[in-house]
Parts: C-alpha cells; structure tokens; sequence
C-alpha cells in the first residue's frame, strides 16, 4: 500500500515538474506563461486530492479485509481446537 502511495506520488511530482518546464519552455508571453502555470499547479492539485481519496478508500477496503479474514483465521481455529477436545 505504502509502495502505491510513493509511486503515484512520484509520478504526479514528475508530471508536475515536466508540465512546469514544458510551460516556461513555450513560446509565450511572461503573463501567458504565469496564467498556464497557475492552471497547471491547479489542475494538479485536484488530481492530488483525487488521488488521496482514492488511497483512503483503498485502505478502507484493505482494513475490512483483513478483519474479515482475521475472523475466518479464529473462526477456523475454534472449530479445530473443539474438535481436538473432542478426540482427547
């Protein structure tokens, strides 16, 4: 989960680094360029922000899980230490 989190992470770092310079790069005015970087910077954070919720249910997801297939782990232990009562 931690690895998914860090890969994305790099990911959208090195997609806003390139946009970033693909923009001051461009033939463009000073306040052209300024304008294209703030919407750039914006439209990034709304994928970050999409990106954290999207992690935040997986990890939801992954808790319920585990706690299901914990249940089922005691649940199964249960039932072999009845019946090993029952043979001795």
């Amino acid at each position: 989960m931690k690895s998914a989190g860090s890969f994305f992470g790099g990911l959208l770092a090195g997609a806003a680094i390139g946009a970033v310079l693909a923009l001051l790069y461009a033939p463009k005015s000073g306040e052209d360029t300024r304008k294209d970087i703030k919407r750039t910077i914006g439209n990034l954070e709304e994928e970050l922000e999409s990106l954290k919720i999207k992690l935040k249910e997986k990890g939801g997801e992954l808790k319920e899980d585990i706690k299901k297939r914990i249940e089922e782990i005691e649940n199964r232990i249960a039932h072999l230490t009845a019946e090993y009562r029952k043979e001795s």
